[in-house]
């Protein structure tokens, strides 16, 4: 690869988005810089600024890079299924969002400054891969239950994406959390992606749980 070919400026923002997922496994938001994310890298620093201008700009990277991924797992249940009762529409999506760990982490986080401190052309890709997830799952719903009007998909979409920032706070609590909730005499109760998922979107379809 020649020095500032495509395919070297793709490989160099991969490694970059590689480098922040590897730190947010062990690192907050707020914790990682681009110093951080430069030192395991392995070129310079100074050139990730080729390439993104704040650490923001990369997070959004990794966010379109997870919805990408989940619109991977939503298009094959479209591809690979004739049809599907409510019920299992509910335990195919439940599914493919359990294995997004990743995309809900992020979701929980604040977008705000993410989508403020990204410079416009970031922004408007990352909004092109989390609009595919909307479309794939209106073309879901269209097809495995005709009998939902418009209105009735637009309300499911606009009750079950907002939900989605939630799912990663009440699935992943930590010791200090669980301790505070039990000084506080919450009666958290835990529950997988799988299964909160689930449960939501079969009460949004209307579909008996097992």
């Amino acid at each position: 690869m020649s020095k500032g070919s495509p395919e070297l400026t793709a490989a160099r923002k991969e490694e970059i988005i590689n480098a922040c997922e590897e730190l947010y496994k062990t690192m907050s938001f707020k914790e990682i810089t681009l110093k951080e994310i430069g030192n395991v890298t392995s070129f310079t620093r100074t050139s990730i600024y080729n390439y993104f201008q704040t650490k923001e700009e990369i997070f959004l990277a990794l966010f379109e890079r997870e919805y990408d991924r989940w619109n991977e797992s939503l298009s094959a249940i479209l591809e690979n299924n004739d049809s599907l009762t409510k019920r299992e529409i509910a335990e195919k999506i439940a599914e493919s969002l359990s294995e997004r760990g990743q995309l809900l982490k992020l979701l929980s986080t604040n977008h705000f400054d993410m989508e403020a401190n990204s410079r416009p052309e970031i922004l408007t890709s990352f909004k092109k891969a989390y609009g595919a997830s909307i479309n794939n799952i209106s073309r879901l719903i269209e097809k495995f239950c005709p009998e939902m009007s418009e209105d009735d998909i637009s309300r499911f979409l606009y009750t079950f994406f907002p939900f989605m920032f939630g799912i990663y706070p009440y699935t992943s609590v930590t010791d200090k959390q669980r301790k505070a909730m039990e000084e506080g005499e919450i009666g958290y109760v835990y529950h997988s992606v799988y299964e909160l998922t689930y449960s939501c979107l079969c009460r949004l379809l209307g579909a008996e749980q097992k």
